[in-house]
């Protein structure tokens, strides 16, 4: 166990589907799944309690199915059981690389994985161990941000980490603008008064009301996310 003291005890890491994608961002690619598993080790390895909520869009979206004339409460459904699939997936490679896992999910399959019960999901924290939250929230029209959101309050983590391809928020599209700022710190005020993109407005006002921070950072940079639990400066954009 690494001893470097990290400045967050629980988090919440949310993960986007496309993050299992290969380079289109589709699908499962097992060698995605350990590269990620490798990142979320180094925090355990340093006792940061871990839960993961991760998206469903490199299988399915379910805004899209709903955009060519699906049901769209079927079309959410079929996103809800794909962020299942993908909780599978990265289980499956954290307990290869030797970190026991456990995978929730708000929409019930005993057969596979647990169904979320708050209480269940801090235990497992508190006894060392990863817990992927799948499933979304169990109901359609909401995102899996929202479910990040709502399940950080819930298990009183310290912060939310939203893992990005970007180190952080920027005053425009840093790939449109070469002039666009990168921001260290805002408060939830600037970001709703400068319409900046960090997550869908249900998610954010839901971490604005329970004063939950919310870090976005360059995931696949680097270190950045141990940097980002061992209170390095400069890693992406702190809005609290």
């Amino acid at each position: 166990m690494d001893t470097t003291n990290p400045i967050y005890k629980r988090i919440i890491l949310k993960l986007s589907g496309e993050a299992l994608g290969g380079p289109a961002g589709m699908g499962i690619d097992p060698e995605e799944a350990e590269k990620i598993a490798r990142k979320i080790k180094q925090i355990h390895d340093l006792g940061v309690q871990t839960a993961v909520v991760i998206g469903g869009g490199n299988l399915w979206r379910g805004a899209a199915g709903a955009a060519r004339g699906m049901d769209e409460p079927t079309s959410h459904h079929i996103g809800m059981i794909g962020t299942v699939m993908n909780g599978l997936a990265l289980q499956d490679a954290l307990e290869r690389a030797g970190v026991v896992t456990r995978v929730q999910t708000a929409v019930q399959m005993n057969a596979v994985a647990e169904p979320y019960i708050r209480l269940r999901a801090i235990r497992h924290l508190e006894k060392g161990r990863v817990v992927i939250i799948t499933g979304g929230l169990g109901t359609p029209y909401f995102t899996t941000d929202t479910a990040a959101a709502l399940r950080a309050s819930e298990i009183k983590a310290d912060i939310v980490i939203k893992a990005t391809k970007v180190n952080g928020v920027y005053t425009a599209d840093p790939k449109k603008d070469p002039t666009a700022q990168r921001y260290d710190k805002l408060t939830y005020q600037q970001v709703l008064k400068d319409k900046l993109q960090v997550m869908d407005m249900t998610a954010f006002t839901l971490c604005e009301e329970n004063q939950m921070p919310i870090l976005v950072l360059d995931f696949w940079n680097d270190d950045d996310l141990l940097r980002a639990v061992q209170g390095e400066s400069g890693v992406g954009t702190l809005i609290s």
